[in-house]
């Protein structure tokens, strides 16, 4: 499991002092963005090739809500892995306490916006312990 710290800016509550729903998305696509940097995969280079990872589909549990200057961690881990498309858990937890919980699916996608093959080396690096 990958797991990415991060703390809650002013920036990123509402009104009532917590942290706005959309942010938990975001700050899950750096969880991912992290993940992929730490498992050797070059983002930018994918792209030069004309690859990119775009999210599918989204389920989203919020389940109890973080405040300003909380200290956050996302953890990230594979649930499941097809020849174009990824299924990652991650979840925003304080304290041992998960506070958003999602699984995401990315797919993998050519410049013409269809599903392609992961390429095996790309694929290798997302499935090592």
């Amino acid at each position: 499991m990958h797991q990415f710290p991060l703390r809650v800016y002013y920036e990123d509550t509402d009104l009532a002092g917590i942290v706005y729903y959309a942010n938990y998305l975001k700050f899950i696509e750096r969880g991912r963005s992290e993940w992929l940097r730490d498992r050797g995969v070059d983002q930018v280079a994918m792209k030069d090739q004309g690859l990119v990872f775009v999210v599918r589909r989204i389920e989203a549990d919020y389940l109890s809500p973080a405040r300003f200057d909380d200290a956050l961690v996302v953890q990230s881990r594979v649930v499941e892995m097809g020849s174009a498309r990824i299924a990652l858990c991650q979840k925003v937890v304080r304290d041992g306490t998960v506070l958003f919980s999602a699984v995401v699916t990315l797919v993998c996608i050519n410049q013409a916006g269809r599903p392609v093959r992961i390429p095996r080396p790309v694929a290798e690096r997302l499935t090592q312990n």
